[in-house]
């Protein structure tokens, strides 16, 4: 079976429990598939994989540190999947939340491989919002802090990453214009 194939069934029988975690979830999906479309073929699969596990450490049977990026990974790495465990784990720059949660040695036991990948992982979980609408992703810290509050761990560790988050969707955006400049006729 397709890794992206297996990925999308396990997430959704993880999920589908929790609805509108399972349309954030499709929808990054959704994006992943667009931007993997500039990817290489290996990026693409493991890229679309990620986008449907990235919010598995929400299902109820998975929680166990209530650190949903965690979670994931521990449930994906205990499966053998060792590349798609480390994007989960670190996903949208978690490290920020993870060290205010007292989790950034946990989340260290996962590579965070640091990759057009990862940045664009980030970039479709930020372009997709929390029912699976689009949104962009300067709409995200907005959205995060109204529904989890500006005191949250969630709230202040997205913003803690802001920085690093602008430059992965100006990464992506890059690679999405050169792509396109470069497939239109003279």
């Amino acid at each position: 079976m397709e890794l992206r194939v297996w990925a999308e069934d396990h997430a959704g029988q993880l999920l589908s429990s929790l609805r509108r975690r399972w349309s954030h979830a499709r929808a990054v999906g959704t994006a992943a598939r667009e931007v993997g479309r500039h990817l290489k073929a290996r990026d693409a699969e493991v890229l679309l994989a990620a986008a449907y596990l990235h919010d598995i450490g929400y299902a109820p049977d998975l929680v166990e540190t209530g650190f949903h990026q965690l979670d994931g990974a521990r449930h994906l790495s205990t499966l053998g999947h060792g590349r798609l465990a480390g994007l989960v784990a670190h996903h949208t720059r978690a490290v920020h939340e993870a060290r205010l949660r007292g989790l950034g040695q946990a989340l260290s036991e996962f590579d965070d491989e640091d990759s057009i990948v990862s940045a664009a992982l980030a970039y479709c979980d930020l372009t997709a919002g929390p029912q699976g609408e689009e949104m962009t992703p300067e709409q995200r810290p907005a959205d995060v802090g109204a529904r989890y509050g500006e005191d949250d761990p969630v709230t202040i560790g997205l913003r803690t990453a802001w920085p690093e988050l602008i430059e992965d969707v100006a990464e992506v955006n890059a690679l999405l214009e050169q792509r396109r400049v470069v497939a239109q006729p003279k």
